[in-house]
C-alpha cells in the first residue's frame, strides 16, 4: 500500500550555530537557510514569518494561476507583493496581511479576476488555515 504523498508532508531543521539559525529541508528540496534578528539571531536567513508570507503569496498565486489557466487566460507576467502586520502584543503574529496581485495580461477583466480570487481564497490551504485568525485582503492590479 502506498502513502499518498499529497496528504503528508515532512520536514526538519538543523541548528547551525550557538543561536537559533537553522538549516530547514522539506522531502529533499534545498536547504532554506532560517535564522531571527539579533541579539536572538544573527539575521543570516529568513525569518519563520518571512517564509510564512512567501508560503502565503505562493499557494494562493498557485490557487490564482490554476483557475486562470483552466479558463484559458493568458498570462504574460504575475507577482504577488505580500505585506504582514504584527502585534504590538506576545506573540507578535501577523494581525493583517495585504496581498497584491499584479498581473500582465491581454484577456483578463476585472469582473473575472474578483471571481477567480473569490474562488482561490477557500483552495489555498494556507490561506483556508489562517483566514479566521487573521484579517487579509487581496487586491490586484491588471496591466496590458
Amino acid at each position: 500500500m502506498s502513502l499518498d504523498k499529497s496528504k503528508e508532508v515532512n520536514s526538519s531543521i538543523m541548528l547551525l550555530n550557538n543561536k537559533v539559525h537553522f538549516n530547514g529541508e522539506v522531502e529533499g528540496n534545498e536547504p532554506v537557510s532560517i535564522d531571527y534578528i539579533p541579539p536572538i539571531g544573527d539575521n543570516m536567513g529568513y525569518t519563520s514569518l518571512e517564509l510564512f508570507l512567501l508560503s502565503l503569496s505562493s499557494c494562493a498565486g498557485t490557487a490564482i494561476l490554476v483557475l486562470l489557466r483552466k479558463m484559458n487566460k493568458s498570462i504574460d507576467t504575475f507577482e504577488i507583493q505580500a505585506t504582514g502586520f504584527r502585534k504590538e502584543e506576545h506573540p507578535t503574529g501577523f494581525k493583517k496581511i495585504d496581498l497584491i496581485v499584479k498581473i500582465k495580461t491581454n484577456n483578463i477583466s476585472s469582473v473575472e479576476m474578483d471571481k477567480v480570487i473569490k474562488m482561490a481564497e477557500p483552495i489555498c490551504p494556507v490561506f483556508s488555515m489562517i483566514n479566521e485568525h487573521v484579517e487579509i485582503t487581496v487586491n490586484y492590479r491588471i496591466a496590458e
